[in-house]
């Protein structure tokens, strides 16, 4: 009787059954994908046909790995944002989707390095480990979700941290035209917080390579570089990484937020920022307004700084502060741009050129500066020393202007003369060396108080680093309740008041 168990036929079905299973997983299987033609090639923008189903923000990958941004979604063609060079890119290539919006690696490893607008390292410390991605475009935090700005960012510049307080959470506007030392206060203020533990983030848009170079160089000698975070774009860039550069340091600074940590960033500036985006704008043939702007010029920078927030206690409790820059021409602080990011913003600190002239640095124009929080953003013994210091300086430069009609002047006129003189002699301060609060605090308790009045006024610097000296060596413990935010006591303010008049003494005997 015939059976099927030979041994033989056993093994070639064995092995038969096992090839079947190993060609199973690498069976063909039909997959759709969209593939788009370049229709045409600008500098910095691309025309694509036959992406039905592209995103708005997708990336789109080109011949030679180059990205670009899908941009305006039109019904026959979609305007593309290159981020890379458009060289190699020709009319007649195939472009296909990516299926992912625009990202960049976040985390602490982007601390104390140089990145492009895509993450990318422009620094010789090799590839970034351990990072997370993160969108580019984020969703601002609900009003609900945010706290009111009330602790205080030391700047370490007294004009600012007495005159126009920043607190965290803030935006404030720096202004002015070129050279009159916009990065120059903004550098000093990351330099500042590696008293207090910020993170920072410098994001610099369409600069000269020079100028980032010397940024970075001074981060690093000041040994704040490694809590800084630095994204880089230059003026040879393609218009699409300086359009996102923005957009890309802030999610890396939302990163740090949202681990309930203070954040620092630096937009410089966004006067490029906003000239990158109307050359693409045009180039894809969006309607011009206003100076050739698109209409949504306001928007982007709207939707920029609104990310910027102190968040409630429930939400982590982090606080993303911005100091963004614009470049101003003659002074004109009623240009598109200006008027713009003055209506966004919490408060302006404006830079004069005549100030920057007569040696006046920071050349703060105090009259034209305002912050809109103001006094909630001090610590209490300071508030109490610095409340009145703006109103008496706005008299003293009023007081100036009128006297050089060489009208005669009564006794209390001249008086509020030469110690306005004074006053403004002693918010002088150098670039690279922010001062405490306690010491800002003995320094305007001093000048306000008259204690420099009968001293020449070349004199001051020199009484001034005096009265910081006593303080830091006989009166520790005023300094202490001064961080601490502790009220000074009349008696406080009596022995810190002596101590500078026996400082300052030896300067009157000479």
């Amino acid at each position: 009787m015939a059976t099927d168990s030979h041994p033989l036929r056993a093994v070639t079905e064995e092995t038969a059954s096992a090839i079947e299973r190993a060609l199973d997983g690498d069976l063909a299987r039909l997959a759709t994908r969209e593939i788009g033609i370049v229709t045409h090639v600008s500098k910095g923008i691309a025309g694509v046909s036959g992406l039905p189903s592209v995103r708005a923000e997708e990336l789109i990958l080109f011949p030679g790995d180059v990205l670009g941004l899908a941009f305006n979604l039109d019904p026959e063609e979609v305007g593309v944002v290159l981020l890379g060079d458009s060289e190699h890119v020709g009319a007649g290539a195939e472009v296909r989707r990516t299926h992912r919006l625009l990202d960049v690696p976040v985390g602490e490893a982007l601390l104390g390095r140089v990145v492009d607008a895509l993450g990318r390292p422009l620094d010789d410390h090799g590839p970034l480990r351990g990072t997370r991605r993160r969108h580019v475009e984020q969703p601002a935090p609900r009003m609900m979700e945010r706290e009111p700005v009330s602790v205080p960012l030391q700047t370490g510049i007294k004009a600012v941290d007495a005159l126009i307080p920043i607190g965290r959470g803030q935006r404030e506007l720096i202004l002015g035209d070129r050279q009159t030392g916009k990065t120059a206060l903004a550098i000093d203020a990351i330099i500042n917080q590696k008293n207090y533990g910020l993170m920072c983030v410098y994001c610099a848009i369409g600069q000269r390579t020079s100028a980032v170079a010397k940024v970075v160089a001074d981060l690093r000698e000041s040994e704040a570089l490694r809590y800084t975070a630095v994204v880089v774009t230059t003026g040879d860039d393609p218009p699409g990484l300086q359009y996102v550069a923005p957009y890309a340091a802030t999610s890396i600074a939302e990163y740090f937020v949202g681990q309930g940590r203070d954040v620092l960033i630096v937009y410089d500036d966004l006067t490029r920022h906003a000239r990158a985006y109307r050359e693409l704008s045009l180039l894809l043939r969006r309607p011009p307004g206003r100076e050739a702007y698109p209409g949504d010029i306001f928007y982007i920078h709207s939707h920029l700084l609104e990310r910027a927030t102190n968040l409630r206690d429930d939400r982590g409790g982090g606080s993303l502060t911005a100091l963004p820059i614009v470049q101003t021409e003659a002074q004109n602080i009623s240009a598109y741009i200006p008027t713009n990011l003055i209506s966004i913003t919490d408060g302006q600190i404006y830079l004069s050129p005549q100030l920057q002239q007569k040696g006046l640095l920071p050349a703060i124009d105090v009259g034209r500066s305002v912050s809109r929080v103001g006094g909630r953003a001090q610590l209490p013994p300071y508030r109490k020393v610095s409340s009145d210091l703006r109103l008496t300086y706005s008299q003293f430069e009023e007081l100036e202007a009128f006297s050089r009609f060489g009208t005669r002047l009564d006794e209390e006129t001249a008086r509020t003369l030469e110690r306005g003189r004074r006053i403004r002699e002693a918010l002088k301060q150098p670039q690279y060396e922010p001062m405490s609060p306690a010491e800002q605090t003995a320094v305007l308790l001093a000048v306000t108080q008259g204690l420099f009045d009968e001293l020449d006024v070349e004199r001051v610097a020199e009484a001034e680093r005096r009265v910081r000296r006593a303080l830091r060596h006989d009166l520790p413990e005023i300094v202490a309740k001064i961080h601490a935010g502790d009220d000074l006591s009349d008696e406080d303010r009596t022995r810190l008041l002596e101590a500078a008049k026996q400082a300052v003494s030896p300067l009157r005997r000479e």
